[in-house]
């Protein structure tokens, strides 16, 4: 009796475990046989990344500064300066801002709709809208690359909004989907920005970033004539534009592989473009000269020599494992991989060499820096979502 009553126990437990090994099968079935929501390209980085040592050696440069406005600028994502000392910057709820010389804070306009919701999903962007670039044009006006809603023109008085190009215009007959960097030439009022997509808006950049295809586009607007030309194609998540002082070359950031472009306005090399940096131990943001005639590139996140590769190298050749881990892994759940770092690089005058950097290894002040803006001997520290606005004061405060 004992023996027949083990018998079944353990035909009992075989018959569970098969159970379980037929649901685990069918479920991993079911995983494979989902659409992945991207479609990425096998792609080796450069690397490995460069040590932390020279101009590339950890600091804390960063920490030394303070914050502005907590709670109430969100993500103030770039910045513009009239002659006046009013900064301006626009934040992930869509609005528009101007900060005064005094430090007070002023609302411009909304780019979108103006509902409760706007800044606390990012469901809501393309309703709201979310001003990336901004830069003053030649006649005072702001000139803003909107992600959901288009290149346009603010009066910064009274907020008033004209549309210059829709993201369903788009350029040679492909929409916008994730409008970005913004520069404008002092000489001509020529507008250069990015288009980081044409498939992933702002809202879903993790699987911009994760399926690594070259989707991006450098254009030009001609306030003149209204007319959108496209520069460059085929990038990797263009991201931040910067003229060079004589305004004979853009440098352009990719940043989903770490690099720099150059690409070249005037001159014999004019339509090519080259690698300025290429490696880099960061993936570059904005890109702002500074006050001594170089550039500052404001890094989104680190990236790190360390025991192993960084993850985005590590799965960059690998598209059957990026597109699983696109239908299991949460996109939130990436931002584990995020350390609160700040880090800025500089590059020297013509783009193509790091000089040095600056750090904040713990966070103190700001991390996933955008944009390094300077003006009036403070440096404005930009972000995509944090709820303040760091600044660096110069020796003596303001």
């Amino acid at each position: 009796m004992q023996q027949e009553e083990e018998t079944l126990e353990n035909s009992t437990m075989l018959s569970k475990r098969s159970a379980a090994a037929a649901a685990l099968l069918a479920v991993l079935v079911g995983v494979y046989l989902l659409p992945s929501p991207i479609d990425p390209e096998p792609h080796v980085l450069k690397g490995p990344p460069p040590a932390l040592e020279g101009p590339l050696a950890v600091n804390t440069r960063l920490q030394k500064g303070r914050r502005l406005f907590p709670g109430k600028l969100h993500g103030p994502e770039s910045f513009a300066a009239d002659e006046e000392g009013n900064v301006f910057t626009g934040t992930v709820d869509g609005k528009l801002w101007r900060i005064g010389p005094d430090d007070t804070l002023t609302l411009i306009t909304q780019m979108g709709q103006d509902l409760p919701e706007c800044g606390g999903s990012p469901d809501y962007e393309p309703v709201c809208g979310r001003p990336h670039g901004v830069r003053l044009d030649r006649r005072g006006q702001l000139i803003v690359a909107d992600s959901y809603l288009g290149l346009h023109s603010v009066d910064p008085q009274t907020g008033e909004k004209t549309l210059l190009r829709s993201n369903a215009q788009g350029a040679d007959g492909v929409p916008f989907a994730f409008l970005n960097g913004l520069e404008i030439s002092s000489q001509t009022g020529m507008v250069y920005f990015t288009d980081s997509s044409s498939r992933w808006g702002r809202r879903h950049v993790r699987l911009e970033v994760i399926e690594l295809n070259r989707l991006g586009r450098l254009l030009s607007y001609d306030p003149e004539t209204g007319r959108v030309d496209v520069l460059l194609d085929a990038l990797y998540m263009p991201n931040g534009v910067a003229l060079s002082p004589d305004e004979h070359f853009l440098l352009v950031a990719e940043t989903s592989i770490g690099r720099v472009l150059r690409y070249w306005l005037k001159g014999p090399k004019a339509g090519t473009k080259e690698v300025a940096v290429d490696n880099m131990i960061g993936y570059p943001d904005n890109i702002r000269r500074s006050d001594r005639g170089t550039f500052l590139v404001g890094m989104t996140t680190t990236r790190f020599r360390k025991a192993t590769p960084p993850f985005l190298d590590l799965i960059a050749p690998y598209p059957a494992l990026k597109r699983f881990l696109a239908k299991v892994v949460p996109l939130r759940w990436y931002d584990v991989l995020l350390p609160r770092y700040a880090l800025v690089a500089e590059l020297g005058a013509d783009g193509g060499v790091v000089v040095a950097t600056l750090h904040d290894p713990e966070g103190h002040l700001t991390w996933a820096v955008s944009e390094v803006f300077q003006h009036r001997g403070r440096t404005y520290l930009g972000s995509t979502d944090l709820p303040f606005l760091p600044v660096l004061e110069a020796a003596g405060g303001r």
